[in-house]
């Protein structure tokens, strides 16, 4: 029976026993033995590997497994463009844009404040968000593991944490998005940019104090909600300078 040596970095290696992790390590595998059939084995989820080397070469998830291999599997790297070297899917899992489970509302409604294009609605059903998943290439967000590992998703990652104010901050770590943040320039109900809009366009729709305080306005375009830099902003504004403060790199 043929072995081979194999290392997974980074966040990859949440899903091995703690004696197999960030170290390379020997397995036997069959004689049809595929990078997927052993990555799978191991518990890791082809939805999160954006990248095998086998021998120093860039490989396909169904690259066949040879005596002596050396296997390194990396997950994506957002900060890295790696189109031009990987095999494992015809686009790299780069650009950062989410649908989330029923469960994420509080982490869609974060993300969506830092800028980020997130597609949310409690009533997805499970078949929904692995279509609109593969569909449209989006990050598919859950808390669910069965729906991570189980389903059939090129891009996906479960959520670890249970405080939305973790979650987001675990998200901006997996997918090293810190220095993507663009904040409140979403409309957090719909997700869509914000567009500025006159202040007398807005006037009968504003409170009193408002109409005197402020007179920079921004609406989105679909609910005509009308947006201003007033407390709850500022309060924003914190909120995302206390997430920002979190940037510290995970472990290779």
């Amino acid at each position: 029976m043929p072995s081979a040596s194999i290392r997974f970095y980074a966040e990859l290696n949440d899903y091995l026993p703690s004696e197999k992790r960030y170290a390379s390590f020997v397995i036997s595998t069959s004689d049809s033995s595929t990078i997927n059939d052993l990555i799978s084995s191991l518990g890791v989820p082809a939805a999160e590997v954006d990248l095998v080397l086998v021998n120093g070469e860039s490989v396909g998830l169904q690259h066949a497994i040879k005596e002596n291999d050396r296997i390194s599997v990396y997950p994506v790297y957002e900060s890295f463009d790696i189109s031009s070297v990987t095999k494992v899917r015809d686009h790299p899992l780069r650009e950062s844009r989410f649908v989330l489970d029923c469960h994420l509302g509080k982490l869609a409604y974060y993300l969506r404040m830092l800028g980020f294009d997130t597609l949310y609605r409690p009533d997805f059903r499970d078949q929904e968000l692995v279509s609109i998943s593969n569909d449209d290439q989006r990050i598919l967000l859950s808390r669910d593991r069965k729906l991570i590992e189980e389903s059939p998703i090129m891009r996906g990652y479960r959520v670890n944490e249970t405080d939305p104010k973790l979650q987001v901050v675990e998200v901006l770590k997996r997918f090293d998005l810190f220095s993507s943040v663009q904040p409140l320039q979403r409309c957090l109900q719909c997700n869509v940019f914000l567009l500025p809009i006159d202040k007398e366009t807005v006037l009968d729709r504003l409170p009193p104090m408002v109409r005197e305080r402020y007179e920079e306005f921004q609406t989105c375009p679909t609910c005509s909600r009308v947006y201003w830099k007033g407390s709850h902003y500022q309060r924003m504004q914190a909120f995302v300078a206390e997430l920002l403060s979190a940037n510290q790199p995970l472990p290779e």
